[in-house]
């Protein structure tokens, strides 16, 4: 086990001791919950981010072609005001090019 000293700001403060109490837990054990979930979200997104890396777009889109092109069920759709993510997005090569956008493009938004 390590120690670390940490400094809060009082209101933060205040209210982990609040959020502590009310699960029953210290604020030790509070933080270090805290700070491991941080860190599994973090490190879920590299894994992921490292798996798309290594996917091969031609079987992805093999799968795809499998996908019936049908509307969704109601309260499926996509929002319009949602952006993907930069790296969903295809290539501004692609976009430029007029090219009707493939299965894959149309679902990723």
């Amino acid at each position: 086990m390590s120690n670390l000293s940490l400094r809060l700001p009082d209101s933060l403060h205040r209210k982990i001791r609040q959020l502590a109490q009310q699960d029953d837990i210290s604020i030790n054990q509070f933080i270090a919950t805290a700070v491991a979930e941080k860190a599994a979200a973090l490190l879920t997104v590299e894994y992921l981010a490292e798996r798309g890396r290594r996917a091969d777009p031609q079987l992805v889109d093999r799968i795809l072609s499998r996908v019936p092109d049908v509307p969704p069920d109601p309260g499926d759709e996509l929002s319009l005001r949602r952006q993907p993510h930069p790296r969903l997005r295809p290539s501004k090569a692609r976009r430029r090019s007029g090219k009707k956008p493939t299965k894959r493009e149309r679902l990723r938004g």
